[in-house]
């Protein structure tokens, strides 16, 4: 059975009875999988009062308790990932082996943020006059709004809700409407772990009208987004209106930089799968691809043939390597790119256009002999369309690589230790991966530079944006 939806606000699980709802749907089958309710005004303030009372008791709640809750929560997540996994599968559409994955991955989340929270240190600062006694404390910033996306739906929302509630905040998240069956599942793990009422709230509704109502209450004093750059910036800029804190981590359009000493083969059906997973809605993708001109051929015909073998389909049938599109938009959004790109001269290789099929399936996709200034080589696709092209000087693929306003993710593939140590400090990106993909753990940061976003989550940085910091001096 998929997930019953509702609010969860002040520890109570609140139908669609009385409220605004709307439909969730598969994007493999078109299927209506449940009705999601709308929180009303007197919702949200009801979640906003919540939270600012849970905050009078949480903020000085011990670092054990905390921990305790989140190890729980891990545990949960373990026990409960088949089923949770399942319904992510039915609302989002990602294979059901990636679903479960990000499940069983973010428990490690949960059980990281258990042990940091324990280590939440300040500092005694040596005074000038020896009467003086001088520290820092760091202490919760207080009642946290939070917006989360549909591509990882467990993994963004636990993310923030780990790092807000071990910290000693509260939270209001308003989770994506097109999957959250997620978010539901972590709501009840939260609440079956004895976390406080109001410490944790989930809301649902138009996602321009809860942020803005959230974001303009006093109440709330740190805001938290995960999502594209365009409504990222709009929230920043309201958040900083009311100077309130934000962690912003925005959309990237991640290049790839193959050199001719690269393992070429491992690093083209690496790429390939990676490129793939969860059709390539991920801010994270690999989405420009650099290759050195004496490889060049060499990796496009191993890269293409690894796509070419990939079963598209449902995500719960077994042989499933890719699932659909999350929604029925991006199927159209997937051929302007590919439209512009032949329209200026590039050569479609592979794909190209949507299956014939019911459900949002667009194939993988590779084009070549595309210029720069075309929409694939210059907007982030989001989805499992791959443009592959040839370069030959260092110095000009780094400029090229750094010409768009994105710096969340990079790769880059070579044998050479100089080579890789010149491109990672001249990439403007918040992480550089070489010769693999191993960004988003739990003990490391995530996190952009330029358009791609402000603050990190996750490694020892993860409570930076849940913290101010405060000194003291007495005599």
């Amino acid at each position: 059975m998929y997930e019953t939806l509702s609010l969860y606000i002040d520890g109570e699980f609140l139908s669609g009875e009385g409220r605004k709802t709307q439909d969730v749907i598969n994007p493999a089958t078109h299927e209506v999988l449940g009705q999601l309710p709308h929180a009303s005004q007197a919702d949200l303030d009801r979640a906003l009062t919540a939270a600012a009372r849970a905050f009078e008791t949480w903020r000085d709640s011990s670092p054990m308790q905390r921990s305790e809750i989140l190890r729980k929560v891990a545990q949960l997540s373990r026990e409960r990932a088949q089923d949770i996994g399942r319904n992510m599968t039915l609302d989002q559409g990602k294979p059901l082996a990636e679903s479960v994955g990000e499940i069983v991955s973010c428990a490690d989340h949960a059980d990281w943020h258990a042990e940091e929270c324990r280590r939440i240190y300040g500092r005694v600062i040596p005074p000038r006059n020896p009467a003086v006694h001088q520290y820092v404390v760091r202490e919760p910033v207080g009642v946290c709004a939070a917006f989360t996306p549909w591509n990882f739906p467990y993994n963004q929302a636990i993310r923030k809700i780990c790092a807000a509630i071990g910290a000693g905040c509260t939270i209001i998240l308003k989770g994506p409407e097109d999957s959250p069956s997620a978010v539901m599942a972590i709501a009840r793990m939260f609440h079956d772990a004895g976390l406080p009422p109001g410490v944790l709230n989930i809301v649902w509704g138009v996602p321009s009208e809860v942020s803005d109502y959230l974001i303009r209450s006093p109440i709330v004093r740190k805001v938290s987004f995960t999502g594209s750059v365009p409504v990222g910036k709009q929230l920043a800029a309201l958040a900083g209106a009311h100077m309130k804190r934000i962690t912003m981590e925005l959309g990237g359009h991640s290049p790839v930089l193959v050199f001719d000493d690269a393992d070429v083969e491992k690093a083209a059906k690496q790429l390939a799968r990676f490129k793939i997973r969860n059709a390539g809605q991920v801010c994270v993708s690999p989405t420009r691809f650099y290759v050195q001109q004496k490889v060049f051929d060499h990796f496009l015909e191993t890269f293409v043939e690894t796509l070419r073998g990939i079963k598209v389909g449902d995500g719960l049938e077994s042989d499933t390597e890719m699932g659909p599109l999350a929604h029925e938009r991006r199927v159209p959004a997937m051929s302007r790119f590919v439209e512009d790109s032949v329209a200026r001269g590039g050569k479609l290789v592979l794909g190209g256009e949507p299956l014939d099929r019911k459900g949002n399936f667009f194939p993988p996709t590779v084009i070549t002999d595309i210029p720069q200034d075309s929409m694939i080589m210059t907007e982030e696709p989001f989805g499992p369309i791959a443009p592959v092209v040839p370069f030959t000087d260092t110095e000009e693929v780094i400029r090229q690589a750094n010409s768009l306003p994105f710096g969340l993710s990079s790769y880059v593939f070579t044998t050479s230790l100089q080579t890789a140590n010149r491109v990672s400090r001249a990439l403007e990106a918040g992480m550089v991966n070489i010769n693999h993909f191993g960004s988003a753990l739990p003990e490391t940061p995530f996190g952009g530079v330029k358009d791609s976003g402000i603050g990190s989550e996750g490694g020892l940085e993860t409570f930076d944006g849940y913290l101010v910091t405060k000194f003291v001096t007495s005599i």
